[in-house]
C-alpha cells in the first residue's frame, strides 16, 4: 500500500527460491547505512546443513540456530534464543537515516522470541519501511503479520525472482517521503 502508511513488503516462497537473494540485492542498491537489520545464512559442514546464522547489516553475527546445541528445538535444529535477542533483535532498532529495516526472516524460529515478535511490530507500527522474508503458512504471530493492512505479501519465483529487486526498489522509492518545498 502507497501512501501515508509505510510500504511494508515481505517475501514468502519455497526453500531455496532466492527470498534472502531478492532483499539481499535491494540492500546492496542502497547507500550504506540506509537499512539496518538482518540476514539468515545456513551453515553448512562437508554440503549438509547443519545451522542458521544470523549476519546484522553492519557485520555483527550469531548463531541462531544449529544440531545438537542447547534451546528449544524446530525440527532438527536448537534455537538459541539469547543470541537471536542480544544480536538479531538489537539490529531492528531505528536509528537516524535508517530508511529501511530488513527481517530476514520471520520464521517459526525467531517467533519463540517474544522479543523479536515485539522488535518487528514496532518496526511495523513505525514509519520506516520493513523488508523481510517471512514463512509461507503458520499461524500465531506469522499469521498475524501476514494480516496485517500494512503488509504486502510476494512470492518469490524462479520466473520472478530476478525482476523482484528492481520492482521491490521501485515501490520503496514510491512510498518515500518527498520534500514539500
Amino acid at each position: 500500500m502507497i501512501g501515508a502508511r509505510p510500504v511494508n513488503l515481505l517475501v514468502t516462497g519455497r526453500p531455496g527460491s532466492g527470498k534472502t537473494t531478492v532483499i539481499e540485492r535491494v540492500v546492496a542498491s542502497l547507500p550504506n547505512g540506509a537499512a539496518t537489520g538482518f540476514f539468515t545464512r545456513e551453515m553448512r559442514d562437508r554440503g549438509t546443513r547443519r545451522g542458521f546464522m544470523m549476519q546484522t547489516l553492519d557485520g555483527r553475527t550469531a548463531v541462531l540456530a544449529d544440531v545438537g546445541g542447547e534451546g528449544p528445538q524446530i525440527g532438527r535444529y536448537r534455537v538459541r534464543i539469547r543470541e537471536l535477542e542480544t544480536v538479531g533483535v538489537p539490529a531492528l532498532a531505528l536509528r537516524r537515516g535508517v530508511r529501511l529495516v530488513v527481517v530476514d526472516e520471520i520464521g517459526k524460529m525467531e517467533c519463540l522470541s517474544e522479543r523479536f515478535c515485539n522488535a518487528v511490530r514496532q518496526a511495523l507500527d513505525s514509519a520506516t519501511p520493513v523488508l523481510g522474508t517471512i514463512a509461507r503458512e503458520a499461524g500465531g504471530f506469522i499469521a498475524t503479520v501476514r494480516r496485517r493492512a500494512d503488509v504486502t505479501i510476494v512470492e518469490v519465483t524462479v520466473a520472478n525472482r530476478d525482476e523482484l529487486p528492481a520492482t521491490i526498489l521501485a515501490a520503496l522509492e514510491a512510498a518515500r517521503p518527498r520534500d514539500r518545498r
